[in-house]
């Protein structure tokens, strides 16, 4: 995995209850053609995920996680064998092991490795890449009055702390990312000083990833702008989901992790350039279906 290269990780949710499209691809051909689309589009990496973890998200038994998420990775592994990188959104070792079977080559857990005591020796075992989040509590819970006394720096310590757990653990430490969970037990303050201050979590040697796409934080910045008391809807976010990931890539960020891939590597690619760099796509073939 590149320590340097920026890269656009696109949305897979396979699930009913997604804060933005939960439902639209719940059906594997459905999940499988936006896989596709995506890619057409982009995107690095194909994040798919069969449980949701918005605000309140109940969880999903192994069972239905595995049905849900199984038949659209090795769908992708087949219909795209030289394409994006296939990344399975989970905190079980169980999806885990089967996705990793099945195609995957990251595990991206918003628990950091927490949940399952199995996932690190997992992850370890299989030689696969792995993004380590930073959360506050449980989706059911973690946004009942979240507080920090500075959330850069609790956030950066949890992330140094479960860094060095992987890397204890046998997983390379060139293999990690981290994710400071925007959204994810924190207030829009919270959100946005994270996002001012995401060059203090780059001092951690790791690649930071960062996922505002289609946030509630951002629907209520959009919905004051605008004059407006309810949030802008989630459909409607595109505007801020670019300018936090512009504003992220300018203060270091390597990983985007949206559900537009398209618009956001067109604003990437002028922001790259405004700022002296160059952005490029990962090699490998264009999908052509």
């Amino acid at each position: 995995m590149s320590r340097s290269r920026h890269r656009l990780m696109g949305i897979v949710n396979v699930t009913p209850d997604s804060f933005s499209d939960g439902g639209l691809f719940l059906d594997a051909d459905a999940a499988l053609a936006q896989a596709i689309r995506l890619a057409g589009e982009g995107a690095d990496i194909l994040d798919v995920g069969g449980e949701s973890t918005r605000p309140g998200a109940e969880p999903v038994a192994l069972e239905e996680e595995l049905r849900r998420v199984l038949p659209v990775i090795a769908g992708i592994a087949s219909a795209l064998p030289a394409g994006p990188q296939i990344s399975i959104d989970t905190t079980k070792a169980a999806v885990a092991r089967a996705a990793l079977a099945a195609g995957a080559t990251l595990v991206n857990d918003v628990s950091a490795l927490r949940a399952d005591p199995e996932m690190a020796a997992t992850v370890a075992a299989s030689g696969a890449d792995c993004c380590l989040m930073h959360m506050r509590g449980e989706p059911r819970m973690m946004q009942e009055d979240p507080r920090y006394d500075d959330v850069v720096d609790e956030v950066k310590a949890f992330l140094q702390e479960r860094l060095e757990l992987a890397v204890g653990a046998g997983i390379a430490v060139e293999r990690i990312m981290l994710d400071p969970g925007i959204g994810f037990g924190k207030t829009e303050a919270h959100n946005l000083e994270l996002l001012d201050r995401l060059d203090e979590l780059c001092t951690l040697g790791a690649p930071i990833v960062i996922g505002t796409s289609r946030k509630a934080f951002i629907g209520r910045i959009l919905a004051r702008a605008a004059g407006r008391e309810q949030p802008v809807d989630a459909a409607a976010r595109l505007p801020g989901t670019i300018a936090t990931n512009v504003l992220a890539y300018a203060r270091g960020a390597r990983v985007f992790r949206v559900h537009d891939v398209a618009p956001v590597r067109d604003a990437l690619a002028v922001a790259a350039a405004t700022l002296g760099g160059r952005w490029t796509r990962s090699p490998g073939r264009t999908p052509t279906s």
